[in-house]
């Protein structure tokens, strides 16, 4: 047998308390690792919140009490712009978001820059440009999106909130909660929605 397999087979039948410590070690080990982090940083990066508690305790796989509970709470934190068209932004810029998968590091060895452009890292998980051939398919391919959608003032919205928090939509998304982490401003929000949408976007040709 595969050593860690056998490793893996034995934590899983020892005594639930013995396991439960060590997730408490686990989680000493995981919160040292982050000694160099600013207070805020800490309170982003390691307090959950009720809907990252709920998915931790399901492994992702919560219960339909649970799953409502998660949309229920992630709904009520989507904050769009009152203005539709506030929600369409520059599809250029937005091609450019979504490329970006740097920023957010707080490492000692290798921390961010003050420069660093925080965007969407898109294609970790989509296919999007055709011309794009680096992307990945953990996700939906969102090619010719505008033309499975549509682009109507309600098909601009739903792409927005999906960008913002896509546990309003679907529980435990493995997609990041963009707006509701403030990782993405509302504008560059709505420059990956038209880079999405917009028909003279690459995305649609």
């Amino acid at each position: 047998m595969n050593r860690w397999l056998g490793l893996v087979l034995a934590l899983a039948m020892l005594p639930s308390a013995v396991r439960a410590d060590d997730s408490s070690a686990a989680e000493a080990a995981f919160r040292k690792s982050f000694s160099g982090a600013t207070p805020e940083e800490w309170k982003t990066r390691l307090e959950q919140d009720e809907v990252n508690a709920l998915c931790s305790k399901y492994r992702n796989t919560p219960p339909p009490e649970a799953a409502a509970r998660i949309i229920q709470l992630s709904q009520a934190s989507l904050k769009l712009p009152v203005d539709s068209k506030a929600m369409l932004g520059d599809w250029k810029n937005g091609e450019k978001l979504a490329s970006i998968g740097t920023g957010g590091q707080i490492g000692k060895i290798q921390p961010d820059r003050p420069d660093t452009k925080r965007g969407g890292n898109c294609y970790a998980c989509h296919t999007i440009a055709r011309k794009e051939v680096a992307a990945g398919n953990l996700g939906p391919p969102l090619t010719d999106y505008a033309k499975v959608r549509g682009t109507s003032p309600d098909a601009v919205q739903y792409v927005y909130a999906k960008i913002y928090n896509a546990q309003a939509f679907f529980a435990c998304s493995s997609m990041p909660r963009f707006g509701h982490n403030q990782w993405l401003t509302e504008q560059e929000i709505a420059d990956i929605v038209a880079f999405l949408l917009d028909p003279e976007s690459p995305a649609n040709k």
